[in-house]
């Protein structure tokens, strides 16, 4: 499985960006696929998460009501629409795919596959 994030860029604060995740190699319609992102100096992060259906998903607290996690199993997609962005919000994000059936996972070490990042980039 290969994944490609893009999408990132500059923004002023209170601006929207839309990352999107493009999977190759094979479907990924019962993965768990989830977005992380990692700021300098600080411990990567799962930004939110969303289970195969769609039914269940996963925002950490800083994070909602502003970004919806999204996904496209007939196009292979997955996406995040950012709102309302905020200077913390700056950091590499990367989109992961996690084999697991069951729940939406938060912990890095739980998931499969990585993209090579995207960066994203607040100012204030």
């Amino acid at each position: 499985v290969q994944l490609q994030a893009s999408g990132g860029g500059l923004v002023q604060a209170g601006g929207s960006l839309r990352l999107s995740c493009a999977a190759s190699g094979r479907a990924l319609t019962t993965y768990v696929m989830g977005w992380f992102r990692q700021a300098p100096g600080k411990e990567r992060e799962c930004v939110s998460a969303i289970r195969w259906g769609g039914t269940s998903t996963y925002y950490v607290d800083s994070v909602k009501g502003r970004f919806t996690i999204s996904r496209d199993n007939a196009k292979n997609t997955l996406y995040l629409q950012m709102n309302s962005l905020k200077f913390e919000d700056t950091a590499i994000y990367y989109c992961a795919a996690d084999r697991n059936l069951g729940n939406v996972r938060t912990t890095s070490d739980d998931y499969d596959y990585w993209g090579q990042g995207t960066e994203v980039t607040v100012s204030s």
